[in-house]
């Protein structure tokens, strides 16, 4: 028997048992399934952070520095403090509006997370006395937050508030802020 009659006899391994094509192609499927994985993750951990529309959120930036503006005028700053193991937040008014007025019956704290949207919480404060409202939280918060209050009962409402306060907090140092207007 020649050579040639040996090698046309043998029996070749399919393309799925050679040593070369996975030699080859192994990094390579490898590559494209960690390149999947990846993109996965980035997008479903996508940072909230970036805007889509900035002249709208020009606008309501404009309209928000009204809203600070009309709280300076009021002479308004307000304590907030949260009760994390009870759930609850205690807000009160450090001196009454200088327009002779009272505030609303119900308060909106909005807390801003500052890289998650989907952790925002907006909490409906309930007038208890002259100068102080209370409410209760969704969920635990933890590290910085933004808040901002308004001064109506649903956020849909929120460009309508006559005023609105802000703040910002770090639960891990303290569990009780001053909210001011941003602008004096």
């Amino acid at each position: 028997m020649s050579t040639s009659e040996k090698s046309s006899n043998e029996i070749v391994a399919p393309w799925y048992r050679q040593f070369w094509f996975w030699f080859i192609f192994g990094p390579l499927i490898f590559i494209i399934i960690m390149c999947a994985f990846t993109v996965s993750i980035a997008f479903k951990n996508a940072d909230d952070v970036v805007i889509d529309n900035y002249y709208k959120e020009g606008r309501m930036i404009n309209q928000t520095l009204d809203q600070d503006k009309r709280a300076s005028e009021l002479g308004l700053i307000a304590l907030i403090k949260f009760d994390l193991d009870n759930k609850k937040v205690t807000l009160r008014f450090d001196h009454p509006r200088m327009d002779g007025k009272s505030n609303p019956d119900i308060l909106l704290l909005n807390m801003g997370h500052p890289v998650k949207a989907s952790q925002d919480q907006f909490i409906q404060l309930h007038k208890k006395t002259a100068s102080q409202y209370e409410g209760v939280i969704n969920i635990r918060p933890e590290h910085n937050w933004y808040l901002t209050l308004y001064a109506v009962d649903n956020i849909e409402k929120r460009k309508e508030a006559e005023w609105s306060l802000s703040g910002q907090i770090h639960f891990s140092a303290k569990h009780d802020v001053w909210l001011k207007p941003r602008v004096q």
